[in-house]
């Protein structure tokens, strides 16, 4: 790899970790092609990314970022699982490494705070940003239910009690 090359891939990885919500080192070690593959597959799906890194390089653009605490977790075959939503990442690749021994969750960061393999798994069981946006939504849709039932319930029994003396006064 070329000098340019290498401050091209530096300045790439510096913009990823400036703008990534969450980051997630993992050692790869012993995952194949078709595996890594596949990871990434599921990775894209939830809105997530993964990247295979070199180590040095990595340690170079993680400079002035707020990932920086995380510069010793760089040793090894290791890859980066990063996204927008702060729960993505860590949800995929712990779900992957459950499945798959040979992946091996290190640790990770979110924002300024470095998190440990059982910080992320922590963070991993945590619900989705869209997940929480659902249960927000019924939680607000929930009280004009309830109103409009209230609300609806003396006109239905008005309703049938002018039905029970129709029938009466046909009967």
């Amino acid at each position: 790899m070329e000098r340019a090359e290498k401050q091209e891939l530096i300045a790439s990885l510096h913009d990823v970790f400036a703008g990534a919500a969450s980051v997630v080192v993992v050692h790869y070690d012993g995952l194949s092609v078709a595996e890594i593959t596949a990871l990434r597959s599921q990775m894209r799906e939830v809105g997530a990314s993964l990247k295979v890194t070199k180590n040095r390089l990595t340690r170079l653009a993680l400079k002035g970022t707020e990932y920086e605490g995380i510069s010793d977790l760089f040793t090894g075959p290791t890859a980066i699982g990063f996204a927008d939503d702060p729960v993505a990442a860590p949800k995929a690749l712990a779900e992957y490494a459950k499945k798959n021994e040979k992946l091996r969750l290190l640790g990770g960061g979110m924002g300024s705070t470095v998190l440990d393999q059982a910080g992320v798994k922590a963070l991993a069981e945590l619900p989705s940003l869209d997940e929480l946006r659902g249960k927000l939504v019924g939680l607000l849709q929930a009280p004009a239910q309830k109103l409009a039932a209230v609300t609806q319930a003396p006109a239905g029994q008005l309703a049938r009690v002018f039905g029970a003396y129709s029938n009466k006064d046909a009967a």
